[in-house]
């Protein structure tokens, strides 16, 4: 059975800013439940301390290395959740991720959540995602 994946929107105002409400994914399926990628290193060092665009950079980077393990990609993403320690700094720069999904052709389902600090203060967001292919 092919994999079916389709937007479930009942208003249409998410899609205009890179996301959907819901992903209805039916058919045989793989699931990859990603741990929360951070701009971290590949020794588990933090990286890019202050700078927010470049942390959502690597922390993409690390998600999409994540999913690659996995034979996915970002195309195969029907969940996002986005933590971020200081959500209107997080905007100015939401073109990094809205771009690498668009690029993608993936919009999808998306939660951002302000929080008072991630594990190492350092870190300025991260992100935790969901695939199916």
């Amino acid at each position: 059975m092919a994999l079916d994946r389709s937007a479930v929107n009942p208003w249409t105002w998410s899609v205009g800013l890179g996301y959907n409400q819901g992903e209805l994914v039916c058919g045989q399926t793989r699931t990859l439940y990603c741990a929360g990628q951070t701009a971290m290193s590949g020794e588990g060092k933090p990286e890019h301390a202050g700078d927010m665009a470049a942390q959502l950079a690597l922390s993409l980077d690390n998600l999409e290395a994540v999913l690659g393990g996995a034979g996915m990609s970002l195309a195969d993403l029907v969940r996002l959740n986005v933590y971020t320690t200081d959500v209107d700094r997080l905007f100015e720069h939401y073109g990094v991720l809205a771009s690498r999904l668009g690029a993608a052709g993936v919009a999808p389902a998306t939660t951002m959540l302000g929080v008072a600090r991630l594990a190492i203060p350092a870190l300025l967001v991260e992100l935790e995602g969901t695939a199916v292919a």
